[in-house]
C-alpha cells in the first residue's frame, strides 16, 4: 500500500517540460534512481522500486525543506513512506532559499 500525496504542480521545474525540449538526454526511471517531486513545497526525492504507465513507484529517500535542510516528516508524508510520482509532477529540485547579507 502506497501514501497518496497531492503532488504539487512543478511550473517552471518541470521534468516533462524540460525533456519535452530536449528528448534526446532523457531516459526513463528505473529501479534504484532517485526522481524529485515537490509536496507542500518541499522538496521530495523518492528512490524508484518499479516505473509503470509514467508513473514511479519507491520509498520517500529525503525530505528537504526551502532552507536544505533533510526533515523526517512534513504534512502526511514521512521519510520511508511508498508513493507514487507521476511524470508530469516531477520536478527538479529548488535551490536553498538563504536570507540575504545585510550590506555594509
Amino acid at each position: 500500500m502506497h501514501t497518496h500525496i497531492e503532488w504539487d504542480d512543478p511550473g517552471a521545474d518541470s521534468v516533462t517540460a524540460h525533456y519535452a525540449k530536449n528528448p534526446n538526454d532523457y531516459s526513463e526511471p528505473h529501479p534504484g534512481s532517485v526522481v524529485s517531486g515537490r509536496y507542500q513545497g518541499m522538496n521530495v526525492r523518492v528512490k524508484v522500486e518499479a516505473y509503470s504507465d509514467q508513473v514511479s513507484i519507491g520509498e520517500v529517500a529525503a525530505i528537504i525543506d526551502a532552507k536544505g535542510e533533510r526533515i523526517k516528516e512534513h504534512g502526511k508524508l514521512s521519510l520511508g513512506d511508498i508513493v507514487r510520482l507521476p511524470d508530469d509532477k516531477r520536478a527538479f529540485e529548488s535551490a536553498p532559499a538563504y536570507p540575504k547579507e545585510d550590506e555594509d
